[in-house]
């Protein structure tokens, strides 16, 4: 028997054992008692956890399934209520994808099953699209995520450097991909990546496949995946003003009696969002959004995939309307539904307040 099936048949054992208890999964022994993935929790859950972690996707997949419980639901809701429930999460540009891809699936009528018709789908790449077809219709699909990569990597000994490397893990992937259970092997393969070949100090031990594994047995698996040097994040910095109501201004622990926000552009950086007006690192290039004894409170930090930002805040009670945005009124206004930056500028400007 080929080394891969052997693979491939040892993680379907250990996932049947161990497979990780996750809100959108169905287990290995709900599957064997017949119960069938709904494609639009495995759909939900796969652009969610797209440059974020299990640990930090959990809660936000059961407030949006409990609101929207059906791609149907999802489709009829108001961008502004689904961009709210994503903050947090980031890249903004995947929960405009996540409602246009809704509402094209529920004009279509459901979801489709082959990986060539998903990626037609707003949103969805062939990572996606290869993950829902796979664990959601079991078609004999490979999925490669990062943490594939790195199973793959140490099992057949890749040396070549991420992210030239990635056609190679690609194909090697499908060499231990099987046509039956090809779900369940894709969820194994993360599992195993996820809890036992980690990034470090990798669990060899517990490994079922460790016997087979070329990287442990020259001893460089800890390694690998070996990744190309990494170019400093350029810097940006720009200004964001925090503006309220004269009748209240930013003492700590008290709201204002009302905010100043904006809805950023649909297309762009934390675009269709409601966030405190900015300028300077966005591209933009406009000056206080009203008038207002403008006070400095220092800087605000946020890395983005590209960029490293400095925001400067200035907060100051508004005299008069405000040039653009809107007031929103104390009872309307909730830090949590703000963007991450958005939330350290308001931390910021209430604690400094």
């Amino acid at each position: 028997m080929r080394d891969e099936t052997v693979i491939s048949a040892r993680l379907l054992e250990w996932y049947d054992r161990h497979a990780r208890d996750l809100p959108w999964r169905v287990g290995p022994a709900e599957r064997a008692a017949g119960r069938i993935p709904d494609p639009y929790r495995v759909w939900l859950s796969e652009i969610m956890l797209q440059q974020t972690t299990v640990a930090a996707v959990a809660g936000y997949f059961h407030r949006f399934t409990a609101r929207w419980p059906t791609v149907e639901a999802l489709a009829a809701a108001r961008d502004e209520d689904v961009m709210a429930e994503w903050a947090g999460l980031g890249y903004y540009a995947r929960a405009r994808n996540l409602l246009g891809c809704a509402r094209a699936v529920a004009a279509r009528g459901g979801f489709p099953t082959t990986r060539e018709t998903l990626l037609t789908l707003p949103g969805i790449g062939p990572y996606t699209a290869a993950a829902i077809s796979a664990i959601a219709h079991d078609s004999p699909e490979t999925v490669v995520d990062g943490n594939v990569e790195r199973v793959v990597a140490r099992l057949f000994a890749v040396r070549t450097p991420l992210p030239a490397a990635k056609p190679e893990l690609v194909r090697l992937a499908a060499s231990l991909t099987p046509q039956r259970r090809a779900g369940d092997h894709a969820q194994a393969m993360m599992d195993l990546g996820a809890t036992i070949c980690t990034p470090r100090s990798p669990a060899c031990g517990i490994c079922p496949v460790v016997d087979l594994c070329r990287a442990r047995a020259l001893g460089i698996a800890a390694e690998l995946p070996a990744r190309a040097a990494k170019t400093p994040k350029p810097r940006r910095e720009g200004i964001v003003w925090v503006g309220t109501t004269p009748d209240a201004a930013l003492p700590a622990a008290i709201l204002p009696a009302a905010v100043l926000l904006e809805r950023r552009p649909a297309r762009g950086l934390l675009g269709g969002t409601l966030a405190f007006p900015s300028t300077g690192w966005d591209g933009s290039d406009q000056g206080p959004p009203g008038d207002a004894d403008w006070r400095e409170l220092g800087k605000v930090r946020h890395v983005f995939t590209h960029f490293q930002l400095d925001l400067t805040v200035m907060a100051g009670v508004l005299m008069g309307q405000p040039r653009r945005g809107q007031l929103i009124a104390q009872s309307e206004f909730d830090p949590a539904a703000l963007p991450s930056l958005m939330r350290k500028v308001w931390n910021r400007a209430k604690d400094q307040g």
